[in-house]
């Protein structure tokens, strides 16, 4: 099964809340950091602060924390808040009904989604943020990260006039 982008993104962005230790965090800052949109990060943010997830305290000295504690919050409920978690098959709904031993075609997908959940269950935002190293942020973010360090980018060449009118 393969998760969305937003759903990848909702997780990234509670595990740099848990490396917060309960401190708000600035969108910015957390859009900077895991490469994502400030857009991107103020819809995932709504959604999550709705769940009760995290907790948004507005104004210049805003920004938004943990609602509780990582190891209360399950991975599998996250998912469950940012993702469809229902499947349903196009043109199995006819089959579904005919059938007569209760296992048409979406109920077993539904219970495929259902093991596949239960085993995110399992697992907590603090599991995911103790193990989860630098190198797993962002591309973009890494690049950013070493440039403010003092790391040179290779000089751009010069676009020649003839390529440009190309």
């Amino acid at each position: 099964m393969r998760l969305t982008k937003q759903t990848g993104h909702a997780i990234r962005i509670l595990i740099d809340c848990a490396h917060a230790s309960g401190n708000l965090v600035k969108v910015a800052d957390i859009s900077e950091r895991l490469g994502i949109t400030k857009q991107n990060v103020f819809k995932i943010v709504h959604i999550l602060s709705r769940t009760g997830f995290v907790a948004a305290v507005r104004g210049p000295a805003g920004g938004v924390r943990l609602a509780k504690s990582p190891e209360k919050i399950r991975v599998g409920d996250v998912v469950r808040a940012i993702e469809v978690t229902r499947v349903q098959v196009d043109g199995a709904e006819d089959l579904d009904a005919q059938s007569d031993d209760r296992q048409g075609l979406n109920s077993v997908f539904d219970n495929a989604l259902t093991a596949f959940i239960s085993v995110l269950d399992q697992h907590t935002l603090a599991d995911l943020a103790a193990a989860e190293p630098a190198s797993l942020r962002a591309p973009a973010a890494r690049k950013r990260s070493a440039t403010k360090r003092g790391a040179q980018e290779p000089a751009r060449k010069p676009k020649s006039s003839s390529a440009r009118r190309a």
